[in-house]
């Protein structure tokens, strides 16, 4: 009988698309390389280093995306995903050891904590080889540079070479895969995760979700994806987080010129660009990628404590905030644009840094995706990609009316709210009858904090 290959699921919870699977089955695909055949053994490790600074909503999620996989991996004729609990350089050792497998395969992993790990694990599987297959993104990191081999700074220019550059077709499910079986130390128990509206987990679901955006969503997507009353955005980056779905099925899906699918594949891209930057710029996952921004004085004590605590329960007293803020709370998710608005708010209005809100983020948010939170807070915050970006401070009223314009998103989630009619919701302090029961004043003055924010940027500049 032929030797085992151990087949490592991480960010790629799905058996579609998958060229980890086709390479450990010696399918031939395209892309796999020639790795003989043999009979897969499926297998994932809970990595404390990664399970417990996830919040509730996201390892609740990842274990219904677990239990999905171990499900479609049974339809497959499998025993089922084989369940390790420890730090993967000593638990796939020892279970290449107990299978015999003659080798461990893997998509690629371009995190900076996923690249160290995966170094460990190479080194302590010895002569077992580690065979690394395809990645979460359709264009892996590093493989768009400028001309001179640097990566890119901006996005536009990145989105051209990223488009220029394609990738490869998807891979269906491979036929007549041999599945091996070990000991398992079980499926990880769901826990509870206090949101109510997490969606369906597992790669069957994401693709009838991306299914119905594709079809019902995506024409007018360029129109309405920045509208946080109306379901317009894709609500995919869960799906994508976890690997249920590839972006290359995706992008296979969304050929042509319709500004609706042009828009999408933008950003798709923007996804990308950030792991492109974050695979560059390792330590800028949790520090300034502009380090000049380290010397701008940041609020502190406990008036600031007291201000972050009113920001991440949304009790700041601007609607358009403590709606996103809630939604978060509610569904661990939030709208985008809302995403950029609540941290302009915290960063500008509160001066706060925005690692303390990427974090809470990270904590709160099922679809938290390292790369995508660390740089989207850089760009809000203005220490990131953008070429001159700090003097964009959102205004959340004018952000409210703009993209809530009847007020229904905010009186979703602020029931508080619930009785004021259309766009007066955004200033319930202009009520003639005062602010309803319940509802906080505004713990600012937005127009007074940013102009302190604009001074204290004119400043660090001057001394840079």
């Amino acid at each position: 009988m032929a030797a085992v290959r151990l087949l490592w699921f991480r960010r790629d919870l799905r058996l579609a698309d998958n060229p980890a699977l086709h390479a450990a089955a010696g399918t031939g695909a395209p892309g796999t390389g020639d790795h003989g055949s043999g009979p897969v053994l499926p297998v994932f490790v809970v990595d404390p280093v990664l399970w417990k600074p996830a919040g509730p909503a996201r390892r609740a999620y990842l274990a219904r995306s677990l239990r999905a996989l171990d499900e479609a991996l049974r339809g497959q004729g499998s025993g089922g995903l084989v369940v390790r609990y420890g730090d993967p350089s000593a638990e796939l050792p020892r279970l290449a050891a107990e299978a015999r497998a003659e080798q461990v395969h893997a998509a690629a992993d371009f995190g900076p904590y996923g690249r160290t790990r995966d170094d460990a694990v190479q080194r302590a599987l010895g002569e077992v080889p580690f065979v690394r297959t395809g990645s979460p993104y359709a264009v892996a990191p590093g493989r768009v540079t400028k001309g001179d081999g640097t990566p890119y700074r901006v996005f536009t220019p990145f989105l051209r070479a990223w488009t220029d550059h394609g990738r490869r077709d998807p891979l269906p499910v491979p036929e007549g895969v041999a599945w091996a079986s070990a000991s398992s130390g079980g499926l990880p128990e769901e826990p509870d995760s206090g949101v109510p509206q997490l969606p369906p987990a597992g790669a069957e679901a994401a693709y009838d979700h991306w299914a119905a955006f594709r079809d019902n969503g995506l024409a007018d997507y360029a129109e309405l994806r920045d509208r946080a009353d109306l379901p317009g955005s894709s609500r995919l980056s869960v799906h994508l987080k976890f690997g249920e779905i590839h972006p290359r099925t995706i992008l296979a899906e969304t050929d042509g010129p319709a500004a609706g699918a042009a828009k999408f594949r933008s950003e798709l891209a923007w996804r990308e660009f950030y792991a492109d930057v974050l695979w560059h710029r390792p330590e800028s996952g949790r520090d300034y990628l502009d380090t000049r921004f380290k010397t701008m004085p940041y609020d502190q004590g406990a008036d600031a404590e007291e201000e972050f605590d009113a920001w991440r329960e949304g009790r700041t007293g601007y609607p358009f905030v403590d709606a996103g803020m809630r939604q978060l709370l509610a569904e661990g998710w939030m709208h985008n644009r809302v995403r950029m608005v609540v941290a302009s708010f915290l960063v500008k209005d509160l001066h706060q840094e925005w690692t303390r809100g990427a974090r809470h983020f990270m904590h709160r948010l099922a679809d938290g995706d390292f790369a995508s939170n660390s740089h989207g807070w850089q760009w809000v915050a203005g220490c990131g990609t953008d070429a001159a970006p700090y003097f964009r401070v959102f205004n959340p009223v004018t952000q409210g009316r703009k993209f809530d314009p009847d007020g229904d998103y905010v009186r979703k989630y602020v029931p508080e709210l619930r009785g004021i009619p259309g766009a007066a919701v955004h200033e319930p302090w202009k009520l003639k009858d005062g602010l309803p029961t319940g509802y906080p004043e505004r713990i600012v003055d937005h127009a007074e904090e940013r102009e302190v924010a604009l001074a204290r940027y004119s400043a660090m500049r001057e001394g840079s």
